[in-house]
């Protein structure tokens, strides 16, 4: 969204809903929760390989894919979207904790941010009612964009 605004392009975005948003995880999630066998494996291996309860293959997390987190972080200042934001975060999300979606809002200095908290909602947000939570935001920013054809779209 910064990119788009700062090429004058900001109108191509009518506003955001982020689910479960994880900004600058691999520094704030990640690497402190490290292991010493994965700091090892990506020091003499390049990476490290984690298994995931969302697929058969393992997640693969590079030495490539800390760097370029470091370099691109964006929870050290004010993040200026200038569209509405919608969060929707599940309490029981292993993966991000909702207190990270917290975080993200104070960097969001628009008023019109919103965060929906779902208590027993868990990274995926696939249940009917979360998805039923997904679509009221995105309603919510752009009415009728839920319903509509693709080609009907702005």
């Amino acid at each position: 969204m910064q990119e788009l605004n700062a090429r004058g392009r900001g109108d191509l975005i009518a506003g955001l809903v982020l689910i479960a948003p994880a900004p600058d995880f691999t520094s704030e999630l990640m690497e402190p929760e490290l292991s010493d066998a994965e700091r090892a494996s990506l020091a003499e291996k390049g990476y490290f390989e984690e298994p995931t309860p969302y697929g058969p293959e393992p997640n693969v997390f590079t030495w490539a894919l800390f760097e370029d987190g470091r370099r691109n972080r964006v929870l050290d200042g004010i993040i200026d979207v200038g569209a509405p934001v919608r969060i929707i975060q599940g309490m029981e999300d292993p993966d991000v904790p909702w207190r990270h979606a917290l975080r993200l809002m104070e960097h969001l200095p628009s008023d019109n941010v919103e965060l929906t908290l779902i208590r027993d909602g868990d990274h995926r947000l696939s249940r009917p009612s979360d998805i039923a939570h997904i679509l009221a935001a995105g309603d919510a920013i752009l009415p009728g964009w839920s319903t509509a054809p693709p080609h009907a779209l702005p």
